[in-house]
C-alpha cells in the first residue's frame, strides 16, 4: 500500500501530530486526531488499536516520520509518514 492508497482507505487513521495551537493557526484535517508529537510515547498502545492503517502528519512531514519511524520500531506495522498537512488535503481532495 502507497502512503497515498492509505490516505484514501475508508478505515484509516489520520493523527496530526503538530501542536494544538498550529491547528488554529494553520489549518487541520477534518476527522484527523491531534496527538502531539510529544504525547505519542504515550499513546503507543492507544495508537496501536486504533484502525489501520494509520497514517502520521505535521506541517512538513519531519515530525510526522519521527512519529511514523518510532511507532514501527514499537510493532506497528501498517504506519505511514503522510508528510504536511496540506499534502494530506491534497490528498483527500482529488
Amino acid at each position: 500500500m502507497t502512503t497515498v492508497e492509505a490516505i484514501n482507505n475508508a478505515n484509516a487513521t489520520l493523527i496530526d501530530v503538530r501542536e494544538p495551537y498550529e491547528l488554529e493557526t494553520d489549518g487541520f484535517v477534518p476527522n484527523a486526531i491531534n496527538i502531539p508529537l510529544g504525547d505519542v510515547p504515550t499513546k503507543v498502545e492507544e495508537i496501536k488499536a486504533m484502525s489501520k492503517p494509520v497514517v502520521f502528519f505535521c506541517r512538513s512531514g519531519n515530525r510526522s516520520g519521527s512519529a511514523a519511524q518510532f511507532l514501527q520500531s514499537n510493532g506497528l506495522e501498517e504506519v505511514f509518514n503522510g508528510g504536511g498537512f496540506q499534502d494530506v488535503l491534497d490528498v483527500l481532495e482529488k
